[in-house]
């Protein structure tokens, strides 16, 4: 017989997470606007042969909020302080997003921390439109709040009018939206908008195994996009998931958790 895993939660210093079931740690990281919650498909089935690592970002969620001017070191090492906390010494690591920078950015500063990184809807190098795009969305933050940006964001995530099978997904993620911090919101969404190409000089030189996966449809962290970081990195890997758009671990879970499982070599029984 199968027993669901029970998860714990604490908080580590600025850090709020969670960990659920046994195994080697995976370390999963939301995006900009989200919390640790967003992740409850992956949970369900990685901690049946995994023990799962999830946390609030800097500003989202139970987490403290990061400084004015924040950047992804401060992000990786709110990372490695919880690892620390945890007394995990190396972890694969799974990032969507925001969360996928810093991944990413942890993977390259702690190689040695780092077994195996997997990059989902990651943005990188955006084109002049696109970047424009989301300055002016991090400006309105800025002058309005989260609330007026609810609506727009849903739509880029799930489409209008939303399907009725994803109802419940964009339920969940406007309730995240409505209830985060908006200074933490606006201070890692500034830092979001101006962070794409961080690690286009950097990526060559990441020596751990890599994924880079986004949906079809994803407009704004584009298959084109992780594409070209999968060419950077010798040997990653590089999917698409069909019919998907930005939030696909919500929309697409079987196929996002399927494919990590693959990623990770290891499937449950």
């Amino acid at each position: 017989m199968t027993h669901e895993p029970v998860p714990r939660s604490g908080k580590a210093g600025p850090t709020a997470y969670s960990v659920t079931g046994q195994g080697d740690p995976v370390v999963l990281i939301h995006g900009v606007g989200m919390t640790r919650e967003i992740w409850a498909p992956q949970v369900k089935e990685l901690s049946k042969s995994y023990q799962v690592i999830c946390y609030d970002l800097l500003g989202h969620g139970q987490s403290d909020l990061p400084p004015a001017g924040v950047d992804l070191t401060d992000y990786a090492e709110q990372l490695s302080s919880l690892l620390d906390v945890l007394c995990i010494k190396s972890t694969y690591l799974v990032g969507h997003s925001m969360g996928a920078l810093v991944a990413l950015e942890f993977a390259l500063s702690f190689r040695a921390r780092t077994q195996k990184v997997a990059a989902l809807n990651a943005v990188f190098e955006r084109s002049t439109e696109q970047r424009l795009g989301v300055q002016d969305r991090a400006a309105a933050l800025e002058r309005e709040g989260p609330a007026a940006s609810i609506e727009p964001t849903l739509e880029r995530w799930f489409g209008n009018p939303i399907p009725t099978k994803l109802q419940e997904a964009a339920q969940l993620a406007a309730r995240l939206l409505r209830s985060v911090n908006p200074v933490g919101y606006a201070r890692t969404y500034q830092l979001f908008a101006n962070s794409d190409a961080v690690h286009a000089t950097r990526l060559p030189g990441l020596k751990v195994p890599a994924l880079f996966m986004t949906g079809e449809f994803d407009l704004n962290s584009s298959p084109s996009m992780s594409a070209a970081m999968s060419r950077l990195v010798s040997g990653s890997q590089f999917k698409v998931i069909a019919q998907a758009r930005h939030m696909m671990n919500l929309t697409h879970p079987a196929q996002v958790t399927q494919a990590l499982l693959d990623f990770l070599g290891h499937n449950p029984c």
